[in-house]
C-alpha cells in the first residue's frame, strides 16, 4: 500500500525501529526528539509517557512539517513511583533493587500527529513480575551493561528476561512501543496496512 505521507520516527531508539519493521512499517527518516524528560511534581505515569509522547512529536513535526510524526515514551513504575532512566550504575542498582521480588507496570504513551490532523494519542500498559534479585544477580546484570538508558533499569530482551516470571500484556509494549496499537494507530491515519 502507498503512503500518502512521509512517516517520521522521533525516537533514536534502535527497539522502536525494530518493532517497527516488524508490523512492516519502514519509517522515511528518523529524527530524535531531545527533550527534557523529568516528571513533573505528582504528574502520574499515565499522564507522563503521554505528555512526553506529545511533546516529542510536536517537536520533531516542526522539523518535517510535510510529514506524519511518530514518538513514544516508555516508563517504569514502581507503584506511583517514576524509575528513571539508567544513566549510572548506581541508577540501574537503585531501580533493580526497587524492582527485585515485586510487581511493576510498564508504560509506553504513542503519539502520531498528520499535518492537518488532531494528535493521535494511546497509552498503553503492561504488568511485570521480577523475581528475587540477589545481590550476585544484580552485580551480573551490572556488568553486562544493558541498564544504560533504559526505564527502569533494564532491558526485557536481553539478559534480564531470566528474572521475569510473569508478564500481562504486550511484550512488544515493554521493549518501547506496544506493536498492535502502534500499528492500528498507523493504518487508521492510512500510514500501514492492510
Amino acid at each position: 500500500m502507498a503512503r500518502p505521507l512521509r512517516l517520521v520516527l522521533a525516537s533514536a531508539s534502535p527497539r522502536r525501529l525494530d518493532i517497527l519493521k516488524m508490523i512492516g512499517v519502514e519509517p522515511d527518516a528518523i529524527i530524535s526528539a531531545d527533550l527534557d524528560e523529568s516528571a513533573r511534581a505528582g504528574e502520574l505515569v499515565r499522564d507522563y509517557v503521554l505528555r512526553l509522547a506529545a511533546e516529542k512529536a510536536r517537536a520533531v513535526a516542526d522539523r518535517a512539517p510535510d510529514a506524519a510524526t511518530l514518538a513514544a515514551d516508555t516508563a517504569v513504575a514502581c507503584g506511583r513511583r517514576i524509575l528513571p532512566k539508567a544513566e549510572t550504575e548506581d541508577q540501574a542498582r537503585f531501580c533493580l533493587e526497587a524492582l527485585s521480588g515485586r510487581a511493576h507496570r510498564v508504560w509506553t504513551g504513542v503519539a502520531l500527529l498528520v499535518p492537518g490532523a488532531h494528535l493521535r494519542l494511546r497509552a498503553v500498559e503492561s504488568r511485570v513480575k521480577v523475581a528475587r534479585l540477589s545481590e550476585a544477580d544484580i552485580a551480573d546484570y551490572l556488568c553486562s551493561g544493558e541498564w544504560r538508558g533504559k526505564a527502569g533499569g533494564y532491558a526485557i530482551q536481553g539478559r534480564f528476561a531470566r528474572h521475569v516470571e510473569i508478564i500481562v500484556g504486550s511484550h512488544t509494549n515493554i521493549v518501547g512501543l506496544p506493536a498492535r496499537e502502534t500499528f492500528n494507530l498507523l493504518k487508521g491515519a492510512g500510514l500501514a496496512g492492510p
